[in-house]
């Protein structure tokens, strides 16, 4: 069976830190991209950030840069989201999701999701 599942959500103060996980099974993480996702209550979802397969070059959106980093384990089948700096406007459930091999933006691109994982920021 085919499995994204996140983990690592929490409440935490502005300014904290976390670190979310994507475990995939089912499915070699080796040759899929993975994107992660979130939704603000009352918002759409969002991207937030992507690491391709291969070379894992990583990409950014705008509001993200320089507090979030994405990486990989293939070993492990398992993607990270660490999350510095955070401020209330990070809250939402977060999400990850499997592309094949390069990056996208698109939802609609991505192959299989997981369910998400909660992000609660106080201020």
């Amino acid at each position: 069976q085919v499995q994204l599942v996140e983990s690592g959500g929490g409440l935490v103060q502005f300014g904290g830190s976390l670190r979310l996980s994507c475990a995939a099974s089912g499915f070699a993480l080796d040759y899929y991209a993975i994107g992660w996702f979130r939704q603000a209550p009352g918002k759409e979802r969002e991207w937030v950030s992507c690491i391709d397969s291969g070379d894992s070059t990583t990409y950014y959106a705008e509001p993200v840069k320089g507090r979030f980093t994405i990486s990989r384990d293939n070993a492990k089948n398992t993607a990270y989201l660490e999350i510095h700096s955070l401020k209330p406007e990070d809250t939402g459930e977060y999400v990850c999701a499997a592309a094949q091999k390069y990056c996208r933006t698109r939802q609609l691109e991505y192959e299989y999701w997981g369910r998400g994982t909660q992000v609660t920021v106080s201020s």
